[in-house]
């Protein structure tokens, strides 16, 4: 009786063919039993919608440094005598009723004899037209290869500064755009070295345990007793004066790499105390494997999510570092260009409150440093796909 039953039960079969997108819960189920961990991450880091648009406008950044010279309207010296410490421009695209398309009005420039302030003004029969994809400047693309080749350039004869110009008349925006290619990369050249200081030297701490764990904890607890700013004062004012700009600029970087790898040397240390009881571990040590390539090939990896997710929280640090260190006058000095030096043009209130345009450089700062908070939280959801 109960397998006649059983037999009259319907069977329901489905033969359509297995869709890896279906909504329906069980493909889904489907999807992240054959996921691999990668791919888990990036599903859930798109959910995460802030850190999403952050990465791309990062990558938007460091495309743009690639390509700084052809992005920017001038070059990073070029002086325009006639417009010093004139205003931003704004862009048009009606004129007297009718398309004109993207332009900016000629200035002209009267002394104010009273207060001896160049005053602009714009001069609305003077109709300047921006190119596009145009023949400008000439310029040497990274310094080998001669080209002129602009996004964006002035009318014939004409001038544009979207963000002003200085006290030496260079343009402000292009400043902007080659000091970026200094003030991105050296967070990452710090991160470099940082990264390799705090995983080899947290590695071996809590890999071996005993005298060295306990030396390598006291170095750190007295590495982060000392105030940050003195101790970047210090060691930036030890670098000679008659350095080459080149030599400064991985000064720098190794002087922020030095003194961020304690915090990430603790936090691996911790990872590997908990990882190294682990039975591979003794299955790689009964195998004969040495401690670097047991810390290199099999605990590292462990934890490599959360040293990604350190990286980009430990980027900002580097690039607010090198920031402080120019403007203070201890960092990276002209002829090198960088967010930092651009901001000690600002550093008087006279200069600020008459031309206000010269603290525009502390605007990308504070995206960059918010898209790269932004990107480390999503990373460190992330990586954990099934939280």
């Amino acid at each position: 009786m109960l397998n006649n039953r059983s037999s009259d039960l319907p069977h329901y079969v489905r033969e359509a063919p297995f869709d890896p997108y279906a909504d329906d819960a069980a493909s889904g189920n489907a999807m992240l039993d054959q996921a691999s961990q990668i791919k888990l991450m990036w599903w859930r880091f798109k959910r995460h919608r802030l850190a999403l648009i952050s990465g791309i406008a990062l990558l938007i950044a460091y495309i743009t440094i690639a390509i700084v010279e052809i992005v920017a309207p001038y070059k990073v010296h070029t002086r325009n005598m006639d417009f010093i410490y004139a205003p931003p421009q704004a862009v048009h695209l009606f004129h007297e009723g009718s398309f004109v398309g993207p332009f900016v009005y000629g200035q002209t420039m009267n002394l104010d004899m009273q207060t001896l302030r160049r005053v602009y003004t714009d001069n609305t029969n003077d109709v300047q037209r921006l190119r596009f994809f145009c023949q400008g400047e000439t310029y040497h693309f990274w310094g080998m290869v001669e080209a002129s080749l602009h996004l964006v350039c002035p009318a014939e004869n004409g001038h544009v500064f979207l963000l002003g110009t200085d006290r030496l008349g260079r343009d402000i925006f292009s400043r902007i755009l080659y000091g970026a290619r200094i003030s991105l990369t050296i967070g990452l050249l710090g991160v470099m070295t940082s990264f390799v200081l705090g995983i080899v030297i947290g590695g071996l701490a809590g890999y071996w345990g005993g005298w060295f764990d306990l030396v390598v904890q006291r170095v750190i607890e007295v590495l982060q007793s000392i105030p940050t700013i003195p101790l970047w004062l210090a060691l930036a004012a030890i670098m000679p004066v008659d350095w080459s700009p080149l030599f400064v600029y991985l000064g720098i970087t190794f002087i922020l790499g030095l003194l961020d790898w304690t915090g990430l040397a603790r936090a691996v240390r911790s990872k590997l105390l908990a990882l190294r009881e682990e039975d591979y571990v003794l299955a790689a040590q009964l195998m004969g494997g040495g401690s670097a390539r047991i810390i290199g090939r099999h605990l590292v990896p462990g934890f490599m999510s959360h040293l990604i997710a350190s990286a980009t929280l430990t980027i900002p640090g580097m690039i607010l570092g090198e920031t402080t260190l120019s403007f203070l006058g201890l960092g990276l000095r002209p002829p090198i260009t960088s967010w930092g030096v651009l901001l000690t043009e600002a550093r008087t209130v006279s200069v600020l409150a008459l031309y206000p345009w010269l603290l525009f450089p502390v605007i990308p700062v504070i995206f960059v440093i918010l898209a790269f908070n932004f990107l480390g939280d999503g990373l460190r959801d992330a990586a954990d796909p099934y939280k």
